[in-house]
């Protein structure tokens, strides 16, 4: 089974059917979906925003966080090491957010899946 690593903009497209869904269902299909605790915190805030903006979609925005980061989501939560994160960082000019993806893929070998074209640049250059 194909092993990916899953960032905030890729599940956000996921969950609330943003542009570039498409894309990232066909990279996830089928395979077996990593992420740093650090992704329910970023999706928290991606779901604050979005109601924020439309609060009468509130409980709908609630009800597809839940979905897409409980325990039927099918994602393995993992750690990473902070001082190898930061390392990353500081390496591409990344956030420690976005670092902490990069190492979590390079870590288990797995492909990154993201939006984030800053993040997929460096996720050329590191692997």
């Amino acid at each position: 089974m194909n092993r990916v690593v899953a960032d905030a903009s890729a599940l956000a497209a996921v969950t609330f059917q943003e542009p570039g869904v498409d894309d990232v269902k066909l990279r996830m299909m089928g395979a077996q979906v990593f992420a740093p605790r650090i992704l329910q915190f970023e999706m928290a805030s991606v779901a604050w925003k979005r109601i924020r903006r439309e609060p009468e979609s509130a409980v709908a925005t609630l009800t597809l966080l839940q979905a897409a980061l409980g325990e039927g989501s099918h994602i393995q939560w993992m750690d990473v090491n902070v001082t190898d994160v930061v390392l990353i960082a500081h390496a591409t000019g990344l956030t420690a957010y976005d670092a902490s993806y990069l190492w979590l893929a390079a870590s288990l070998g797995a492909d990154l899946v993201t939006l984030d074209k800053r993040l997929a640049a460096a996720n050329i250059i590191e692997t």
